[in-house]
Order: structure tokens, then sequence, then C-alpha cells
């Protein structure tokens, strides 16, 4: 209803009409207030996660730097140490000397194990179709004559599904997946008695594969659990057992970089077991 009151034009709307409109002004207010906020929460979380990602690259590219400098570092002085014990060894050397290049050996192997580890974090995958169940039974037979030629006794069993079909092929390089299988293995075997059990399971999942080595070894302490992935720890019950330290960080690596990860469980005077869980499509 409108009209003239007074030399002004009125316009009457019904009081029903009239609430309907500001309960919409009201709703819009409040919804563009709303999306508002919730655009610039999803833009500090991009910041956010933008922030997190170029500090992980640069904290990565900082540890390269890092083992690259200290592998530069330290590959001159080995090397004439182990050409100047060698020069002094003759047909009669000494139990000193002996001890002296052995453990010079031992640093230059150390010393290459850093080299790989570095190129490995910076190298681009070969990938191709792999057949992981075949490289757990290559590497698994591999390590039963090795440790049946030493006289090691240890018990490995292989449980991989065949019903109702194997595990899948996954996309991936298929050198680096047998090094980091291999290096579970041996890590199984190495930190366990004679007799010990080392079991090898495989299990196909929603989009992903994984394979768990288990072993009733030595295990691993509550407290020095959260030391596992660092390069060159090693626990304390494993130091009576030659080693660099760096196997499960290298495994660490070959799951990061075919987009998966590996988690490790471990009890102390029971076992450990590390699950190594890889994408079946690559970018998954």
């Amino acid at each position: 209803m409108s009209g003239f009151l007074g030399g002004t034009f009125v316009v009457g709307v019904p009081v029903v009409t009239a609430a309907v409109v500001v309960v919409l002004v009201v709703a819009l207010a409040v919804l563009a207030l709303w999306f508002g906020r919730r655009a610039g929460r999803r833009g500090r979380e991009d910041a956010y996660a933008r922030g997190r990602s170029e500090a992980e690259a640069a904290e990565r590219d900082a540890h390269r730097r890092f083992l690259s400098r200290l592998d530069h570092e330290l590959k001159n002085p080995v090397t004439a140490i182990r050409t100047a014990l060698a020069a002094e060894q003759g047909e009669e050397s000494s139990p000193n000397l002996t001890v002296a290049a052995a453990q010079a050996d031992r640093l230059a192997l150390l010393v290459g194990e850093l080299r790989a580890l570095a190129s490995l974090e910076s190298r681009e995958l070969d990938r191709e179709q792999v057949d992981v169940a075949a490289i757990v039974r290559e590497e698994a037979d591999a390590l039963g004559r090795e440790l049946a030629a030493r006289g090691a006794a240890r018990e490995i069993a292989v449980d991989l599904p065949t019903a109702p079909w194997p595990l899948p092929e996954i996309s991936g390089d298929p050198d680096l997946l047998a090094v980091a299988l291999r290096n579970l293995l041996v890590n199984a075997a190495k930190y366990s008695d004679e007799g010990a059990r080392i079991e090898v399971r495989g299990v196909e999942e929603t989009g992903w594969l994984t394979i768990e080595v288990a072993d009733t070894g030595w295990g691993i302490a509550d407290d020095e659990l959260a030391q596992v992935w660092d390069e060159l720890w090693r626990g304390s019950h494993a130091r009576k057992v030659e080693g660099s330290g760096l196997g499960l960080s290298l495994v660490r690596i070959v799951a990061h970089k075919h987009g998966g990860d590996v988690a490790l469980r471990s009890q102390h005077g029971r076992g450990t077991s590390v699950r190594l869980r890889l994408p079946i499509r690559a970018g998954a």
C-alpha cells in the first residue's frame, strides 16, 4: 500500500513482509560473514601448508648438504689412513695395526653408506611395475643362504597371499625396494639370537600394499624408540654388533620417495615389527 501523506510519498509494507525481509537481510549478512571467515581460515590453512612444505623442503635440502659435506670431509682422511696402514702392514703385522686396518675399513664403509644416503634423497625414481612379492621371496631366500653359509641359525617364514589373488604389482624402483627389504631382513637377523624366528607377511589394503618384517629378537627399549629413525643412532643393546645405524633411515627414505611410510613397534626382550606401506598406484 502506498500514497501521499503531508507531501511525502509513503509506502506501506505489511508487517509480515517486513519481518521476512529483515530476516533475509540478517541471514545474508550472517552467511557473508561465515563465508568470509571460512575463506580467511582456508587461506590461513593454505598459507600454513605452503609454509610447512617449504620448511620441510628446506630441511631436506640442508640435510642433503650436510651428508654431502660429511662425505667430502671424511673421504680423503679415510683413504689416507687406509693407504698408510696398508704400507705399514707386512707379513707379520702387529695386532694393533690389524685392529686399526679393520676400523679404517669400517669407517670407509660408513662413508660410502653416507654417500649413498645423500644421493638417494635427491635421486629421481626409475619407476616400473614391480612385483614386490617376488622381491620379498628373493631377498628372504638370499638371506637364508647367507646365514646357513655362516652357520647362523634363524627360522625365516614368508607368508604372502595367493588367494583369492596374489599381492598386486606397484609402480616403483625395484632396486631401491630390494635394498629397503634387505635392510629390514638383515636387521631382524643381526639383532637376534640363534634360533630366533623371522616372519615376513604381506597384505593388500585399500589402495596400499604392506610388507611386515617381524622377529623374536632383542627388541628396543621404550625410551629409545623415538630415536630409531635417526641416522647413525644405534640402540644400547645393538652396539655389540657391527653396524652403521643407517639401515632404518634408508628404509624410511625409500618409503617416502615411493609415497609410502614405515612404522616400527618393539618390545625389549620380545622382538620387533617393522611395517613398510607402499601405495599401489603412483601418486596415490
